[in-house]
């Protein structure tokens, strides 16, 4: 399929083709690139890329059965402002430039409850170090899960690592949505709901300046 890039499942490219290119060797401009981890089905990419069209959207996933379906739905609808990239997120850094990227989902990641895997957790101190590096001056990060402890956690590493907290709620469906882009809704996202699960969800960025 167009714009799904699969570097293999060995060691990571540290020559990558396309690090500090996307824009212009995959979307042929220079508008604003965001990256969602653990995109899944890509319902989140896809339903940002709609609502945007004047920004880019990568879907990064480790599991190619999980991607095709967003990046089928990309292909035949022609979704020009999509890709999809299959990687590890721990290897994000080989495959993105210094300050390439202007946006971070994390869309309910496995919160990895045991104390023994806390660096594995996408918002721990090591991701959010690569996050830093990653990120355009003033970047942002975006949380949403189903998970109250690993939300609680994230609050704290994003606080602890300078972080300004721009929102947060452990409720995120209690009250009117502050942000339309937070009523896309994935498989998963449904199903907790439907399970009576709260949605917790946290928004930060490094303020620079």
């Amino acid at each position: 399929m167009q714009r799904v890039f699969q570097p293999g499942t060995g060691l990571p490219d540290q020559h990558f083709f396309l690090k500090g290119k996307w824009n212009h060797e995959v979307f042929h401009n220079n508008h604003p690139l965001i990256i969602e981890l653990g995109c899944g089905r890509g319902e989140y990419t896809i339903g940002l890329a709609g609502m945007f069209p004047d920004k880019n959207f990568i879907g990064i996933d480790k599991k190619g059965a999980r991607l095709w379906r967003g990046a089928k739905t990309s292909n035949e609808d022609n979704i020009l402002n999509t890709a999809f990239l299959r990687i590890q997120a721990t290897h994000l850094d080989y495959y993105f430039a210094e300050g390439e990227l202007d946006e971070i989902w994390i869309t309910f990641p496995d919160p990895q409850p045991q104390k023994s895997r806390e660096r594995a957790r996408m918002t721990s101190p090591r991701f959010l170090e690569m996050f830093k590096r990653l990120l355009k001056p003033n970047g942002i990060v975006h949380l949403k899960t189903d998970n109250y402890p690993l939300w609680e956690y994230s609050v704290q590493t994003a606080a602890d690592s300078g972080a300004e907290i721009l929102f947060k709620t452990y409720d995120l469906y209690a009250e009117p949505l502050p942000d339309q882009v937070l009523d896309i809704k994935t498989t998963y996202e449904k199903r907790f709901l439907s399970e009576g699960f709260q949605i917790c969800y946290l928004k930060y960025r490094w303020k620079v300046g």
